[in-house]
C-alpha cells in the first residue's frame, strides 16, 4: 500500500496520467481518493492491517520522508511505522532512529530511485535491516519497464552479502517471475509479494508462466499480499481474484493458502497479533 505526503502524492499521479508516455497504455488511478476516503476504503474493502509504504526519487528526500511514515504509522488505526531509505551519506543514521522508533517495514525502490542496489552507501542500512529482522519491501524486478538498476541478479548481490535479510521481492520480480521464486528457494528469507500480479493488466504483457501456482504450492509460507493501493488502474478485488485462481488450481493449496497469503505471512512480517 502507499500512503504519502500529500504532495508527492500528487506528483505520483501525476506521473500515472502521463502512463501512455512512460509504459504505452494508460493507467488511470481507481481510487484517486482524499487520504480519510481512502482509509474508509480500505476499511470496507476488509484491511484490517497494512504497511504504508514511501520511497525517494533523489538524495536528501528519504529521511524527511520516513519521518513523515513513522508518524502516518503511528497515528494511524492498522497501519505500521515505516521507513524507507537512499544511498547517501547518513542512510545509516536515519534508517537506525527510525528502527529504534518502532519501523516494521521499509521500502527500497531500485527502479524510481534510479540506484545499484548493491551500492557500498547502502550496505550498512541492509545489514542493520537483516539483524534487525526488519522486513524490506524490494522494487528491483524489470517491471513494469526495466530501469537503470533493475534486475534480479543485482538484487541477489545484497543477498549474498545479506543471507539473512528479509526481503519482499515485490510484483513477484515481475515479469521474471522464475527467477524470483529461484531467490526464495536459495534465500530462507526471501518472500514474493503479489502486487499487480496475475491481474488482467499485467496479464496482458506480463504473464505468468504457466507452472506458477505449482510452484508456489512449495513455498506457501513465502508469498504476501501486495496491492499498491490506491495508484493501481483496476479494482481491488482484482488481485484477491488472481490470488484465488491460484487458489483453486492446484490441491495444494486451497482455504490454507488464501489464509496465509492475505493474513498469516503479512502479519507475521509485520509484528501484527496471529489471532484473527
Amino acid at each position: 500500500m502507499h500512503f504519502m505526503p500529500e504532495r508527492v502524492l500528487a506528483k505520483v499521479w501525476a506521473f500515472f496520467d502521463r502512463a501512455g508516455e512512460h509504459y504505452g497504455v494508460p493507467w488511470p488511478i481507481h481510487y484517486r481518493l482524499g487520504e480519510p476516503e481512502r482509509l474508509d476504503r480500505l476499511r470496507a474493502l476488509g484491511v484490517v492491517g497494512f504497511a504504508p509504504l514511501v520511497y525517494p526519487h533523489k538524495p536528501d528526500m528519504a529521511e524527511w520522508l520516513t519521518e513523515w511514515a513513522l508518524d502516518f504509522g503511528q497515528r494511524t488505526p492498522g497501519a505500521v511505522p515505516t521507513a524507507t531509505l537512499y544511498p547517501e551519506p547518513g542512510v545509516e543514521t536515519y534508517l537506525g532512529k527510525a528502527l529504534d522508533a518502532g519501523a516494521r517495514c521499509v521500502k527500497a525502490h531500485v527502479q524510481v530511485g534510479a540506484y545499484e542496489p548493491a551500492d557500498p552507501l547502502l550496505d550498512g542500512a541492509w545489514g542493520l535491516l537483516a539483524e534487525a529482522g526488519v522486513p524490506a519491501v524490494v522494487h528491483c524486478g524489470h517491471g513494469p519497464v526495466p530501469g537503470a538498476h533493475t534486475g534480479l541478479d543485482r538484487y541477489e548481490a545484497v543477498l549474498r552479502r545479506h543471507p539473512r535479510l528479509t526481503a519482499v521481492i515485490a510484483h513477484a520480480g515481475m515479469p521474471d517471475y522464475g527467477d524470483a521464486l529461484d531467490l526464495v528457494a536459495r534465500y530462507p528469507r526471501v518472500h514474493l509479494d503479489t502486487t499487480m500480479v496475475g491481474v488482467p493488466f499485467s496479464e496482458r504483457n506480463q504473464p505468468l508462466p504457466a507452472d506458477w501456482a505449482a510452484r508456489i504450492a512449495d513455498v506457501p509460507d513465502r508469498i504476501v499480499l501486495g496491492t499498491d493501493f490506491p495508484n493501481i488502474p483496476y479494482a481491488y478485488s482484482e488481485q484477491l481474484r488472481a490470488i484465488a485462481g491460484w487458489a483453486g488450481s492446484d490441491d495444494r493449496l486451497g482455504t490454507p493458502f488464501l489464509r496465509a497469503v492475505l493474513h498469516d505471512n503479512p502479519a507475521r512480517l509485520l509484528g501484527y497479533p496471529m489471532s484473527r
